[in-house]
């Protein structure tokens, strides 16, 4: 019997028009209502605006609303997977598909989440393909203001740091190709501590149930199912890198034949395929991409 794992990317990942063929479905209408009275403004006329789309208080919601409504597509023509992942914002669509919270429960924590980084200023993320693994991580050892943010895959990561910090390291290393991303602060470091601080208390309040199945999360890639520590690595997420690179080495350990990617693009399916080459890869990208 075919093993599944679900996997779900974050920002970045974000597509003008996603969502779009899903607005005609019963189902999916509703959740696209039910979301506008909680955000205030339209999903899916924000995913036809490029320059909302890319802003952090449009993009995670947006997200976080089109890969749960596949996510309950999916549902009724796969089988339920043994383990989930989702990469940053994917998490909380992750734990949505684990049955950790609700619909409405994780848009509200993704609604607070995205206003609090969006506000967040002073701060640098650049991808780095094609470089020398070791001399990075010692010249990240030397920097007091530079962190992996993201360590995708053998040979690409993200650095996230101050400005100057992050131009001092790359001075200092060989980089193949270095990519500024299109973030307004230092997402995945320490430098988001007082926006963390304060998103840890909304978490508090809300309530977590035991995983349905396996998650694995950014900050700490071990497979768990228990509500507290999920909730207890959330905390940690904004100032703790994605350790994707990790995830996708643990899902071979884990008995996963097959990963499922839900959500726009086919960036977390080309990470895994990098690092466990023999897993079969699937993309539920939009309606047209499930089965009949």
């Amino acid at each position: 019997m075919t093993k599944t794992a679900w996997v779900f990317p974050g920002q970045g990942s974000q597509a003008i028009g996603m969502g779009a063929d899903l607005l005609n479905l019963p189902k999916a209408k509703a959740r696209f209502e039910l979301a506008k009275e909680i955000l205030g403004w339209s999903v899916p006329e924000v995913c036809q605006e490029e320059a909302k789309l890319s802003r952090t208080l449009y993009t995670q919601p947006c997200l976080y609303v089109v890969e749960s409504i596949l996510v309950d597509l999916v549902r009724e023509k796969f089988d339920r997977p043994a383990v989930v992942a989702g990469h940053s914002l994917g998490e909380y669509v992750a734990l949505y598909a684990a049955g950790v919270f609700d619909f409405e429960t994780g848009l509200r924590l993704v609604k607070r989440r995205a206003e609090l980084m969006d506000n967040v200023s002073g701060g640098q993320m650049v991808a780095l393909i094609g470089f020398d693994r070791q001399e990075l991580e010692l010249q990240i050892q030397y920097s007091r203001d530079v962190v992996l943010a993201n360590d995708n895959s053998e040979a690409q990561v993200v650095i996230s740091g101050t400005p100057t910090a992050v131009a001092e390291l790359l001075a200092k290393i060989k980089v193949k190709r270095a990519v500024k991303l299109n973030v307004s602060g230092a997402f995945h470091s320490p430098l988001m501590s007082s926006v963390a601080n304060e998103f840890q208390q909304v978490l508090k309040s809300v309530r977590f149930s035991d995983a349905k199945m396996l998650v694995l999360s950014n900050s700490e890639p071990t497979a768990t199912t228990s509500a507290a520590t999920l909730k207890q690595r959330l905390t940690h997420q904004m100032t703790k890198g994605v350790r994707w690179r990790e995830i996708s080495m643990q899902l071979p350990q884990q008995g996963i034949d097959r990963v499922v990617e839900i959500g726009p693009g086919k960036v977390l399916t080309g990470l895994i395929k990098r690092t466990t080459p023999n897993l079969e890869l699937v993309n539920v990208s939009s309606f047209a991409d499930l089965p009949v």
